[in-house]
């Protein structure tokens, strides 16, 4: 179990990190006073589970804590509910419907606004997941807002990636192979009672077939609990395994930030009074498109090799 007063102030310090009033570490620094756990850092299994709109993860997770709870493991969830366009705060539906685990001391469960942030991710899941970890869950459960082909920030925060479909999605397997095979380690069709599951179960182990990679394909009817202890063995199985992601999470977060620093550097290129200059004889007709573009590329280059 954890305490009452760590839970609280776990709650507070992912809130201080939301609104700017502390930096992750200073909030990190906060929990593991509170919990105790300032000699070393204690680990936790993180799972991401995602997935295309309506296809049920939040009551998938709800049985997801069910049944690690059953295993005596203490369980933190981040939930990533979309923004309100009136308050910027989250919907909240998510702990709504996970409500029934409120008054249990080792299930911990925070909503987060995703704020208009793109990969289906909150700006501060990643220091919810760290002072989850510090408060001494033992599993962290992150529930990403419905995601597609692009949105994959997940990979950067799991260990083990849950991805969700249901039947009769039209194009959602096609979605799913656009992207999110690539950093699957658990495929589920859930709602699998209803007609096409199996045919879009079968699509999936095609698929799986193709990348060449060890990733089972499980059905699941979330409602009433139907092959979730199917899906908490294979969970296991992937943890067990020790961090199958990690070399994934690492590739995807330095690519990440490379591609970041390099677009605030061509930002800075093309306002500075060299880019202007490029600009300016392109309004002019005195470059082509594609020689603005070459003169451009040189200037950042230069700028890259002077620093």
């Amino acid at each position: 179990m954890i305490a009452h007063r760590v839970q609280r102030d776990l709650a507070r310090a992912i809130s201080a990190v939301e609104n700017g009033i502390l930096s992750g570490d200073g909030a990190l620094a906060r929990v593991r006073a509170t919990a105790g756990t300032n000699g070393s850092l204690p680990h936790a299994d993180v799972i991401g589970v995602t997935g295309p709109p309506g296809a049920g993860k939040s009551t998938l997770v709800d049985r997801l804590i069910e049944g690690l709870r059953a295993a005596g493991e203490t369980v933190a969830v981040i939930a990533v509910d979309p923004s309100s366009p009136f308050t910027r705060g989250a919907v909240l539906g998510d702990r709504v419907r996970m409500q029934r685990h409120a008054g249990d001391a080792g299930v911990f469960i925070r909503s987060m606004a995703s704020r208009q942030s793109g990969g289906g991710l909150a700006p501060a899941t990643r220091d919810a997941v760290r002072l989850a970890e510090a408060a001494g869950f033992d599993v962290v459960l992150v529930e990403t807002v419905g995601v597609g082909q692009v949105e994959l920030e997940i990979v950067a925060v799991a260990d083990v990636i849950v991805v969700v479909t249901v039947p009769a999605l039209g194009d959602g397997v096609q979605t799913i192979k656009a992207g999110l095979t690539e950093i699957a380690d658990i495929f589920v069709v859930n709602m699998a009672d209803r007609p096409g599951a199996n045919a879009t179960a079968v699509d999936l182990r095609h698929m799986v077939r193709e990348s060449a990679r060890d990733i089972p394909v499980l059905q699941t009817i979330a409602r009433d609990g139907t092959g979730v202890a199917e899906l908490l063995a294979a969970v296991n199985i992937k943890r067990a395994a020790g961090e199958p992601n990690a070399v994934r999470a690492v590739r995807f977060e330095i690519v990440r930030r490379a591609r970041d620093r390099a677009a605030a550097a061509a930002l800075a290129i093309l306002d500075s009074a060299d880019g202007a200059a490029v600009l300016a004889r392109l309004r002019e007709h005195d470059l082509s498109r594609s020689d603005a573009v070459d003169a451009l590329l040189a200037i950042l280059e230069g700028a890259v090799h002077a620093d």
